[in-house]
């Protein structure tokens, strides 16, 4: 099956036709009502534009107008590409896509504790039909956002997981998604996570390319997170620099539920990263935590969106990015405090780097209060390397390079000290090393 897109809206529709035949997921028909939905929704809505508020500040004309497929290929990974890709020291369940289709003979999801399901999505359409058919597309939001929309519509494959109330899955769930000779595809991988009470889980969605072709991952991750549960999430995406990356993580969180989010970014030429917890059960806890380093001509672009829904919750969100040469980034962080909502306590903290002349950052930070009885702040910095403090460190003996890595080294440090992977949180600390150490001095 291949489905070719162009930038006609009707292509798109033209394409779900085609697309239908061979969609296995019809066979649930509340899966079948909800794309015929979501399709309607994006030929209504169209691919946003700078004239739409939230899409300000990033232009997808390179998406809107572009030329992109859906194939059927899911595989041409050997073991050893694998290897490149996982982390050393850190046990887990790998689950392994190729090109937007899972791959069992790559994957090893073995020994997985009793009532704990953790699949893919094509897997779980036979295997927990009703799961799947009670719980996909259940919180997300497809009526104003196109991107989802269009997920929804084509959406083939992605990670399942269900933990059963009172369960701990004591190693983290590794999904990877790798795009492999592949230029000008469209995938739409979708995850459903799915958490009963006194649970406990920790998952990485990793995105990542064998080479540096152009293409467009659509990613869409609902989650529902129990009372009393807690859950970890990484997004890691690394992805192609020609590359589009769209992502929208979506939580439901119940009764003094627990969730920390880490995005952590560095590939892409266009990347959109979108967050949104609702604290929807009185004494619900949120962590948004993420760290953007962009070069060239990237441009990454983070929209949070928190509601608290309930009394008594805490969010707090945390965004540190870098920025070198002409790179562009955008900080949108919005804070709602619905009615009833009362003893909130929310904080929201951008901070950003810039290391040359012509590196741009636009950061909005919102609030939206209908409460008198809540705490709530807010606060965005922009500054470049301080000349002074390089000074006083290479009084001290230390090479100027080395004073400009220790002082990103410091910048970037509060965003890895919120994560509890520690083999993890080595490799990304690396990772953020040899991207500055790489860079040419302006």
């Amino acid at each position: 099956m291949s489905i070719e897109f162009n930038s006609q809206i009707e292509s798109y529709l033209n394409g779900f036709e085609e697309f239908k035949k061979n969609d296995h997921f019809n066979e649930i028909d509340e899966i079948a009502e909800l794309r015929k939905n979501a399709i309607g929704k994006f030929a209504e809505l169209g691919f946003p534009s700078l004239r739409d508020e939230d899409w300000r500040f990033t232009n997808i004309n390179p998406i809107s107008k572009g030329n992109f497929r859906i194939n059927g290929i899911g595989n041409g990974i050997d073991t050893d590409t694998i290897k490149t890709f996982i982390f050393n020291e850190l046990d887990t369940y790998l689950l392994v896509f190729v090109n937007g289709k899972f791959v069992n003979e790559l994957s090893d999801i073995n020994d997985i504790p009793d009532g704990v399901t953790i699949s893919s999505l094509s897997v779980a359409k036979d295997e927990s039909r009703e799961l799947l058919s009670e719980n996909i597309g259940k919180f997300l939001n497809f009526e104003t956002e196109a991107f989802n929309a269009l997920n929804t519509s084509f959406f083939e494959d992605g990670l399942f997981i269900h933990v059963p109330d009172s369960v701990t899955v004591s190693k983290p769930v590794h999904a990877l998604y790798i795009t492999h000779d592949d230029e000008n595809s469209l995938a739409n991988p979708r995850n459903l996570i799915i958490m009963g009470s006194n649970s406990n889980l920790k998952v990485i969605e990793h995105y990542v390319s064998t080479s540096n072709d152009a293409y467009l991952s659509n990613v869409v991750s609902e989650v529902y997170v129990g009372e009393n549960s807690e859950l970890e999430h990484y997004l890691l995406e690394f992805e192609s620099k020609k590359a589009f990356n769209i992502s929208t993580l979506r939580v439901q969180q119940e009764k003094y539920s627990n969730i920390k989010s880490h995005s952590i970014l560095f590939g892409g030429a266009i990347v959109r990263n979108n967050v949104h917890p609702v604290l929807a059960g009185e004494g619900g806890n949120s962590l948004i935590n993420g760290l953007y380093m962009s070069n060239g001509r990237q441009h990454m672009d983070n929209f949070m969106r928190v509601e608290h829904a309930s009394p008594h919750c805490d969010s707090r969100q945390i965004y540190n990015g870098v920025l070198d040469d002409s790179s562009r980034g955008v900080f949108h962080g919005r804070i709602i405090v619905h009615e009833g909502a009362v003893k909130t306590d929310a904080k929201q903290t951008n901070r950003n780097l810039l290391l040359s002349d012509t590196a741009q950052i636009d950061t909005k930070p919102q609030l939206e209060i209908y409460n008198d009885d809540v705490k709530c702040t807010h606060g965005a910095t922009i500054g470049q390397m301080d000349e002074n403090a390089i000074f006083y460190l290479q009084s001290r003996g230390i090479p100027k390079k080395e004073a400009k890595t220790i002082m990103v080294k410091g910048f970037t440090g509060e965003s890895f000290s919120n994560m509890t992977l520690e083999p993890l949180r080595n490799y990304l600390e690396k990772l953020a090393d040899d991207w500055f150490l790489s860079r040419k001095e302006g």
